[in-house]
């Protein structure tokens, strides 16, 4: 699986964003997609989550309501809208994807950067 993150950039406070993440090489629509972020100094944490028909998702509480994941299968691509941005989601986002057999690939991460 290749995963190739598009998106980021440099945005003001109470801007928004959208990171896109493109896999080939499976069956997008098996994977179970993540979108993770480490921020420097700190852990690697998950952002969001969403299952492999779309129908599941999950976020973590310091983006609950500001950001969205979904998916577009036929297109092999997840995103991850992301509104109201605040400096403190400043990071290195990355998409993460799980296959049935539950072997892990990772993109390569692609910088958000939250500042006036």
């Amino acid at each position: 699986v290749q995963l190739v993150e598009s998106g980021g950039g440099l945005v003001q406070p109470g801007g928004s964003l959208r990171l896109s993440c493109a896999a080939s090489g499976f069956t997008f629509s098996s994977l179970r997609m993540r979108w993770y972020r480490q921020a420097p100094g700190k852990e690697r944490e998950l952002v969001a989550a969403i299952s492999s028909a779309g129908g599941n998702t999950n976020y973590a509480d310091s983006v609950k309501g500001r950001f969205a994941i979904s998916r577009d299968n036929a297109k092999n691509t997840v995103y991850l809208q992301m509104n109201s941005l605040k400096v403190d989601d400043t990071a290195v986002y990355y998409c993460f994807a799980r296959t049935v057999t539950n072997y892990d690939y990772w993109g390569q991460g692609t910088q958000v950067t939250v500042s006036s």
